[in-house]
């Protein structure tokens, strides 16, 4: 799930949201926003039973994926699109 909220000027703050233990192990969500560099938005387990990260963005299109530990590549379906690429953000 992914979790979009207008700041001051033309920044946005974007929450990556996945279940606690699904997949198992450390997930990053790496993007053209972080040069798809694992472990530099690592979500963070949280008391409701989410694992979350969030990252400010300017308006643009952001192509992203999950990396799970193992090498297991995961997408969201909520982004604005998916497609063999990853998922794409409009923002």
């Amino acid at each position: 799930m992914i979790k979009r909220n207008r700041l001051f000027g033309n920044q946005t703050r974007v929450t990556f949201c996945l279940p606690r233990d699904t997949p198992p192990g450390t997930v990053s969500v790496v993007g053209c926003f972080n040069d798809w560099q694992p472990g530099r938005h690592e979500l963070v387990a949280r008391r409701d039973g989410t694992r979350t990260v969030t990252v400010k963005l300017g308006p643009g299109e952001y192509r992203f994926r999950y990396l799970a530990t193992g090498g297991l590549w995961l997408d969201d379906d909520s982004a604005d699109e998916v497609d063999e690429r990853g998922g794409l953000l409009r923002l």
